[in-house]
């Protein structure tokens, strides 16, 4: 897509925004593990992103949409919160970042009348298209009945998704440490991404539970 085009014009200005950001300065350029001495990043940090990577990927046309440049910098917050702790400085950081650049870039779609992503993703692609349809009751049991079939470690991820794209199904009990999922309030798009995510874990794993490190506890997810 021509990158003359207003939504690109708008995209390009967002991403340039949060690059501008005194906050941004870790996430500008790629992490440079060896001089950091952080030798397991590339095992956990499969497909690093930085803002000054997605700038350049804009300018040069490398995107099919806006969606797809959303993506990548969604990347950018989700590797920051994968590689560190939870209650963190630098985990903090990324899930405030990501909730603005979230706000932003829904007012940029609604401002131009783009088309809601059909997926949503870590930037590997995917076009732009209608909005994915509500999901029934039934879908919402089976999603809630296989977060119990996988383990800490991916629960942890589902958590830290929805804590970036749809924070308001999370109810966070701070008290006790915990995390409950409320699946009614998963926005449509969301729901789609984390659905077949769980649905791809259990595959895998068969619903064998696994170690986790993230510190807080989570009720698996509630109906209403």
């Amino acid at each position: 897509m021509s990158s003359t085009a207003p939504e690109w014009q708008a995209m390009s200005k967002l991403v340039s925004q949060v690059y501008a950001k005194a906050d941004a300065e870790p996430f500008r350029e790629p992490v440079d593990w060896k001089a950091l001495g952080l030798f397991d990043y590339p095992q956990v940090v499969k497909k690093p992103m930085d803002l000054g990577l997605i700038k350049k990927k804009i300018n040069e046309n490398k995107y099919k949409s806006i969606h797809d440049a959303a993506n990548d910098v969604r990347l950018i917050w989700k590797n920051c919160m994968t590689y560190n702790a939870d209650g963190s400085d630098f985990y903090n950081l990324a899930q405030t970042m990501a909730k603005k650049f979230e706000e932003k870039f829904e007012k940029l779609c609604a401002q131009n009348e783009v088309a809601a992503a059909a997926g949503g993703g870590d930037g590997a692609g995917g076009t732009a298209s209608a909005a994915p349809q509500e999901p029934t009751i039934e879908e919402k049991r089976a999603f809630a009945k296989s977060l119990y079939k996988i383990g800490k470690d991916d629960l942890g991820q589902v958590i830290m998704d929805l804590d970036v794209k749809c924070p308001k199904s999370l109810i966070k009990n701070s008290a006790e440490d915990e995390v409950e999922i409320n699946v009614d309030l998963i926005s449509p798009a969301a729901f789609a991404e984390v659905r077949d995510f769980v649905n791809e874990k259990v595959a895998e794993a068969g619903g064998a539970a696994g170690g986790g490190k993230k510190k807080k506890s989570a009720k698996r997810a509630r109906n209403q």
